[in-house]
């Protein structure tokens, strides 16, 4: 069962590479609170997508796997308190 989503994005039997580079892209440029499907069948793909992302980005809706080794994941991204953002540019006086 796919749930409703602002995006959905099928992976399935796409470059492994490629697929992680399209997605962060996408995710860039959603609207916090927007989510994202995104369907695959590679588990290697599955695990670095989380570890490509920032953990404090996302939240992690759904996951669900097919008898077939398919997967669904289901992501929202989080709306980010201001005390998370990364000011390197400002010094300490």
């Amino acid at each position: 069962m796919e749930p409703n989503a602002d995006y959905t994005v099928d992976f399935r039997g796409a470059i492994r590479w490629l697929s992680l580079l399209k997605i962060t892209q996408l995710f860039r440029r959603m609207a916090q609170n927007q989510t994202i499907v995104v369907l695959g069948l590679d588990p290697d793909t599955r695990a670095d997508l989380l570890k490509v992302l920032p953990e404090i980005s996302y939240e992690l809706l759904a996951v669900e796997e097919d008898v077939d080794a398919s997967y669904m994941m289901h992501l929202r991204k989080r709306d980010f308190p201001m005390g998370h953002i990364n000011h390197s540019k400002n010094k300490k006086p």
